[in-house]
């Protein structure tokens, strides 16, 4: 008899697989007309969580569990930050940093405050020290959550340039400045939460190692080491592609490589790496070479599809959902209370107060929208887990766990997961539900009036379709042009508008969901009998090329070679002219313009 293995291994790949394989089925769907990222999609999960009991046997322990969280959210943090540096324009960094250090300083600053003091307002008994720590937890703006508003159809039509890269500037870089604000409660926890009882040296101490270790050993290594590392690699990838030594897929991995590069070597010199990856990418593409010359790839979006589908889930998976409810830090009431507090008060006052100084925040509507989304997420979690790691060594003379700190590890582990779930789920829908509330009421009253706007069901064949789709009106004189051929259509017809268009039938493209267009077989007939003629005349048309030729441009006439929808073809003479591939690809995915 076979044997079943059903491990946790092999429920979460499973899972995992067919989450991903599902979701990518109407991924365009999702994101780009309903407006949902991968988080809210992937992480509030909790009915396919393990059983904690396997959790526990496949990694051993509590402690163990924790160390892969913290690492997984180290490399997902490094690599995104590798990313979002490298996908701003040339010196950003130098030419923005007067807003960049309004929203780093002051900003950041009262965001660490307003939470400190809320959440010691709303936890019973926690002293002031403790929610200074849990605060700095959630300060940071996580980079990942912030795709929602920086990339896309609704950043693309609703977000200016400008403030999507101040956003993603500042999610960039606060991640890695989140180290000073929670070392600095840190170390007073440490040297003044017992009274100096077991560790000496009062606050004196502790501000000697904050401005020594945090601010010298940590940020400010961490940016020198960024920015070398990532000049030499610019220089040596330069240097490499100038003398044809490197392939495209090495070049388009690039940064990936260089991310796993930095996240190990400042892991081991006890550095900020998080910090030093987002220097590092922007420094990388200093001269915008690199930015540019993948900036039509897919690799990069793939990966980082990859990347936060698969970390999201994995938090949906170990999040501590029953501690929500039963807990000795907080009632669910309050925490529930703390969440929509800090979603209102933690950013949205502070931006709104300084957004005249910032030249990317042209109105109010702009200050409102960049103060709301600043959202929690990975780099909470990554700093929840270092703030429990440093707690685990802090114990007392007879090596137990000191009893002013035994409180901590409970209390940030509740509060902050509770936050990033509450982040997830508001800030992942604030987008889909504002927009349906700003078009229902469009809809319903164009559902009212009294002049039809849209055709009868059309019939295909003998069948009947039920898509109603919506005539233009033309004037009798006006006529579609063709740019791309430059040839006119002659199939205008003039429409009244309130003719009777009951029995008409439509012998349009089919408009299907995200754009896509699936053109009937007679018109596909005649486009590639139109392009075999062209092609007989020995010119190949623009608009019969695919995105991948047109971009890639290279053509090598003395081999008789040419590129064509991407595949490298061979002449059938030496010098003559080359042959000619495909006209075009046979799939058009929603996000591609149809040529």
């Amino acid at each position: 008899m076979p044997t079943l293995a059903v491990n946790n291994f092999n429920i979460f790949v499973s899972v995992l697989g067919g989450w991903v394989s599902l979701f990518g089925l109407v991924s365009y769907l999702c994101k780009e007309n309903f407006y949902l990222s991968e988080a809210c999609e992937c992480q509030p999960r909790p009915a396919v969580r393990p059983d904690g009991s396997l959790l526990f046997s496949l990694v051993g322990s509590q402690e163990n569990l924790d160390s892969i969280i913290l690492y997984f959210s180290r490399l997902v943090l490094g690599v995104q930050l590798v990313l979002a540096g490298v996908q701003l324009p040339s010196q950003y960094l130098k030419r923005q940093w007067k807003p960049l250090s309004i929203l780093l300083g002051p900003v950041m600053t009262a965001m660490w405050l307003s939470t400190s003091l809320l959440v010691w307002a709303l936890v019973p008994d926690l002293p002031i020290l403790h929610s200074l720590a849990i605060g700095a937890c959630v300060t940071p703006t996580d980079p990942i959550l912030s795709n929602v508003i920086v990339k896309g159809k609704f950043a693309d039509h609703n977000v200016p340039k400008d403030l999507q890269r101040i956003i993603i500037a500042e999610s960039g870089a606060n991640d890695g400045l989140g180290y000073p604000f929670l070392f600095l409660a840190l170390y007073l926890i440490k040297y003044i939460g017992d009274g100096g009882a077991s560790a000496p040296g009062g606050a004196g101490k502790a501000m000697g190692l904050w401005f020594g270790e945090t601010w010298g050993y940590t940020i400010i290594l961490s940016v020198i080491y960024g920015a070398t590392v990532g000049w030499i690699a610019k220089e040596l990838l330069h240097w490499a592609e100038e003398h044809k030594f490197v392939d495209r897929e090495s070049f388009l991995v690039f940064a990936f490589s260089l991310a796993l590069f930095i996240v190990g070597t400042c892991g081991m010199i006890g550095s900020d790496d998080v910090l030093a990856c987002f220097i590092a990418g922007n420094t990388f593409t200093w001269d915008d070479w690199f930015r540019l010359e993948t900036m039509d790839d897919s690799l990069q979006p793939t990966v980082d599809m990859l990347l936060n589908v698969s970390i999201f889930m994995w938090y949906g998976a170990v999040c501590p959902w029953e501690m929500f409810l039963d807990n000795n830090v907080i009632p669910l009431g309050r925490l529930m209370g703390l969440g929509v507090l800090i979603l209102l008060l933690r950013r949205l006052p502070w931006v709104f107060a300084i957004h005249k100084k910032i030249p990317q925040i042209e109105h109010i509507q702009h200050a409102v929208f960049v103060g709301f989304f600043g959202p929690v997420g990975v780099s909470a979690i990554f700093y929840l887990y270092i703030t429990r790691e440093f707690v685990d060594t802090l114990k007392g003379h007879n090596g137990e766990i000191r009893s002013d700190v035994a409180k901590l590890p409970e209390a940030v582990l509740v509060i902050v997961w509770f936050l990033c779930i509450c982040s997830v789920v508001v800030h992942g829908l604030s987008i889909p539900l504002g927009k349906l509330g700003w078009n229902l009421p469009r809809t319903l009253s164009r559902g009212h009036t009294d002049e039809p706007d849209s055709a009868a069901p059309f019939s295909i064949g003998s069948r009947a379709n039920s898509l109603v789709l919506r005539l233009p009106t033309f004037s009798a004189s006006r006529r579609r042009s063709s740019g791309d051929c430059g040839q006119t259509s002659s199939s205008s017809h003039a429409v009244s508008p309130g003719a009777p268009r009951a029995d008409a039938v439509s012998h349009r493209p089919m408009w299907h969901i995200g754009g896509a267009v699936i053109r009937g077989r007679e018109e596909r007939q005649q486009r590639e009998q139109g392009q075999q003629e062209t092609h007989q005349l020995g010119v190949l048309p623009a608009r019969s090329m695919s995105p991948l030729a047109m971009n890639d441009g290279s053509e090598d006439v003395g081999s008789g070679r040419r590129r064509s929808d991407g595949i490298m073809q061979e002449g059938e003479g030496g010098g003559g002219s080359p042959a000619l591939g495909p006209a075009s690809r046979t799939i058009r995915f929603p996000d591609e313009a149809y040529a």
